[in-house]
């Protein structure tokens, strides 16, 4: 099964701030962006979409054609916990240190560590290969979508951040 997986567009937050599970909104440069990822998915037939359901990822969808996509809570981005709106140039907090340098298996601000968000999407893409598609589509985060590419085999959990995934950016995998 072929999985389209596309990234939320640019967020309305100052740069640094921390966003996970908080329900952002697009920034003003939401219409160009949404464009492009509309005319990067024009010629694509899929057998079904599915979203996030923070708005950033249900924007997107709908921007693109698809006002209806099927919601799962398993696609949202890590949960930052009390880390959630503030910048990383500016957290206080003693565990952040800790944090850094067993980022796969400490939660983040007592939210969850990314193995806890690997599992969740983990869980998401074994149901999904179970259903009788060809080629889905994804609207969700760039975590969501590094998550999906240690699933596929293509990187390893600790080569998850090596390469950058941009705002309205499309990565394709087989499940």
């Amino acid at each position: 099964m072929q999985v389209t997986l596309i990234r939320h567009t640019s967020v309305a937050v100052e740069t640094g701030t921390i966003y996970g599970f908080t329900d952002v909104n697009v920034a003003n440069s939401f219409p160009t962006e949404a464009r492009e990822v509309a005319q990067n998915l024009a010629q694509e037939q899929f057998d079904a979409v599915y979203s996030s359901p923070m708005s950033r990822c249900t924007k997107l969808s709908a921007y693109c054609g698809y006002p209806h996509p099927i919601l799962d809570e398993r696609l949202k981005e890590l949960n930052f916990g009390n880390w959630e709106m503030q910048n990383w140039a500016t957290l206080q907090d003693p565990l952040l240190q800790e944090w850094y340098s067993n980022w796969i298996h400490i939660p983040a601000g007592g939210g969850e560590s990314f193995m806890n968000q690997y599992q969740r999407v983990r869980r998401f893409l074994d149901e999904l290969r179970q259903k009788p598609f060809r080629h889905v589509c994804l609207f969700v985060h760039s975590g969501t979508i590094r998550c999906a590419h240690i699933y596929a085999g293509m990187i390893s959990f600790t080569e998850a951040f090596s390469k950058d995934i941009p705002y309205g950016g499309r990565s394709d995998i087989q499940i």
